[in-house]
């Protein structure tokens, strides 16, 4: 019975960690925020250079010098929650370090520092004392050491399997880094679209070549094509509506 108490408060204080570190997860890098941590208006956290990554993707055409973005201000959405973060001259610089968050970072790090126990660890089927350590390349599947000497992958090109998570994060983060700068600028455009159909819809609400048209046609009937292109309009719109 101790054993299963013992059990018991161990899986909990296990449950307990990793809820705490999916939430020191950065939605940019897939990774624990790495220092410093800088919060947003919208309480939203990002690493500085993840930050900064963003910032230049929205920002494409800003002068840069050694991959950071020189010009003071400028604009970008929060990649959790869409809000448009408005930087002032300091640009990412003058965002608040959230010095909460790289304390508890700092401490998640040290209880997490005692080591993992085997049965944590995937294992191979075929060999089930072997642990799952390398990237089988042309089949797209991790396998183990054994598998690649004498199994299935014998002829096959392998790779570790750390290096092969790394480079795929990368290339994720990569992909989500330019789908967050692509949909700021597509978000810019559909503003401009907005902001173009509010003008044209307040033109037809009150047309001012209606009034010359009425006056004009009034005083000379020949003059009647321009009131009957505001007639069109007016009748468009109304269909419209």
């Amino acid at each position: 019975m101790s054993a299963s108490l013992n059990y018991k408060s161990f899986s909990k204080e296990q449950q307990t960690m990793d809820n705490l570190e999916k939430q020191l997860i950065c939605p940019i890098c897939l990774e624990m925020f790495t220092k410093p941590v800088v919060i947003l208006p919208c309480q939203h956290n990002l690493c500085r250079k993840c930050a900064s990554d963003i910032f230049q993707a929205s920002n494409p055409y800003l002068p840069t010098r050694g991959g950071t973005t020189v010009a003071s201000g400028g604009r970008f959405r929060c990649p959790s929650c869409r809000h448009e973060v408005v930087l002032d001259r300091h640009g990412i610089y003058g965002l608040q370090r959230n010095l909460l968050v790289e304390n508890i970072i700092d401490i998640y790090k040290q209880e997490s520092t005692r080591p993992e126990k085997k049965s944590d660890q995937p294992m191979c089927e075929e060999h089930e004392d072997e642990r799952i350590n390398i990237y089988c390349l042309n089949c797209e599947v991790p396998t183990c050491s054994l598998c690649k000497v004498f199994g299935a992958h014998k002829d096959c090109q392998v790779a570790p399997l750390t290096h092969v998570f790394q480079r795929q994060k990368s290339e994720l983060s990569d992909g989500i880094a330019v789908l967050v700068g692509s949909n700021d600028r597509v978000q810019g455009v559909i503003s401009q679209l907005e902001s173009t159909c509010k003008t044209i819809e307040a033109g037809f609400e009150n047309p001012p070549l209606q009034r010359q048209a009425a006056a004009s046609g009034s005083g000379n009937g020949a003059d009647s094509e321009p009131a009957r292109h505001v007639f069109s309009f007016s009748w468009l719109n109304s269909l419209s509506e």
